[in-house]
């Protein structure tokens, strides 16, 4: 018996030992790489394309010729829009402070398109329009 527990202590220390026996593991070196996240450049979207527009200035004389015509069945049905000389002149200052408004943010696109081929002189970024 007293055999048996040297047998069983021989045993139990040859596999409690043996684990520690074989070679140990290499450590796994990180490497952590810091890139800059591409930046997406959206197609610019097409050019504004205006639909021509016929403009007719009502005087009171005009006004009076196309009433006449009217009532004799020649002139057809339309209905006139009108603004006055203020309202026309805001008009005006509208679209030029549209036209201001988008050169300005296609001055920024462009700013930071060229700010990103500075950083990525490699990529090549093509402009849309």
């Amino acid at each position: 018996m007293n055999n048996l527990k040297l047998i069983n202590s021989l045993v139990m220390l040859i596999i409690l030992t043996n684990c520690s026996m074989l070679p140990t593991a290499k450590p796994v070196e990180v490497v952590t790489i810091a890139e800059p996240v591409p930046m997406y450049h959206p197609p610019l979207p097409l050019e504004v394309q205006m639909v021509d527009i016929d403009w007719a200035i009502l005087t009171p004389e005009i006004m009076k010729e196309y009433l006449e015509d009217y009532e004799d069945g020649s002139a057809p049905a339309i209905a006139y829009y009108s603004l006055t000389s203020k309202e026309y002149e805001n008009l005006s200052m509208n679209m030029a402070e549209i036209k201001r408004y988008l050169r300005d943010t296609l001055s920024i696109v462009k700013f930071y398109r060229d700010y990103d081929k500075k950083d990525n002189p490699e990529e090549k970024v093509s402009d849309t329009k």
